[in-house]
């Protein structure tokens, strides 16, 4: 008779999905406690571990898990890129999520280097410069002037916006379950929302939409206060995201033939010589 030298593990892709957004959410609400109780409310004296529960700072445990986050999603994306051309399916479509792996690669850089940021402050610099004589810049210098918010916006939105749109119409079609599209409406919405809250954060204190200054006035808050709480909120909102998107990318998996089944093969024993 002969002996079968494989192990078959069958992976439950709900059970997976479900036990990732409890604890996914989880870790992000504990990091908003943190920030809360150890930082703002500063439960302890030590400056430097403020700074670590400080959600609102670049350098903190919020925004390395946040990168951690995203790269990993990035990641999640790249096998279903593997799967899919396993599966022999449309190179259109292996295209796809190809493009959505390489962008949410991307996310996990720009989150830990402030790519975005950067450039949009460089590119404020440049063109409103009072040395710059340049005529033909002359509109990107008055468009500058005019948008009121912070430029990485003016110069980064244009992308953002198509890359969400593309998400958006790319997962409506390939998502293969009603739960998952909702999962990734929430993600798209959450990004919005999150970009929303950041371009009142950059409106100059006197602006009219400046929420910042009548929550201020209206509750005789600190602007640290409001400021503070208001990035709180849009890391919270932005990881909240990123866990939507991690879910409904998990659940596609059910979409390939039988789930996923690893096989995890031994070597055979060498027979024993007889006596």
């Amino acid at each position: 008779m002969k002996k079968d030298n494989s192990l078959q593990i069958q992976i439950d892709i709900d059970r997976i999905a479900h036990s990732l957004l409890i604890v996914c959410i989880a870790i992000e609400i504990a990091l908003v406690v943190l920030d809360v109780f150890i930082n703002f409310y500063e439960y302890s004296s030590l400056k430097e571990i403020q700074r670590l529960c400080n959600i609102a700072r670049e350098d903190s445990l919020a925004s390395w898990i946040g990168s951690m986050q995203t790269f990993m999603i990035g990641m999640t994306l790249c096998l279903i890129v593997f799967l899919t051309r396993q599966a022999s399916i449309s190179w259109k479509i292996t295209t796809g999520w190809l493009l959505l792996s390489l962008f949410f690669i991307y996310m996990a850089i720009d989150d830990g280097t402030e790519i975005h940021e950067r450039l949009g402050s460089a590119f404020e610099m440049i063109f409103k410069s009072p040395d710059n004589s340049n005529v033909p810049m002359s509109g990107i210098s008055s468009l500058l002037e005019f948008f009121p918010s912070y430029a990485w916006q003016l110069l980064f939105i244009p992308f953002f916006a198509g890359a969400g749109l593309f998400i958006l119409i790319f997962l409506m079609n390939e998502l293969k379950t009603r739960q998952s599209k909702i999962f990734a409406i929430l993600a798209l919405s959450c990004f919005v929302f999150a970009v929303g809250l950041d371009f009142f954060e950059g409106l100059d204190k006197n602006h009219q939409w400046n929420f910042h200054t009548y929550l201020q006035k209206e509750y005789q808050l600190e602007k640290y206060t409001v400021r503070h709480f208001s990035k709180s909120l849009e890391e919270f909102i932005e990881m909240l995201g990123m866990t939507f998107f991690w879910v409904s990318f998990i659940q596609y998996f059910k979409s390939f033939p039988k789930s996923i089944i690893i096989n995890i093969i031994f070597p055979a024993r060498p027979s024993m010589p007889s006596a």
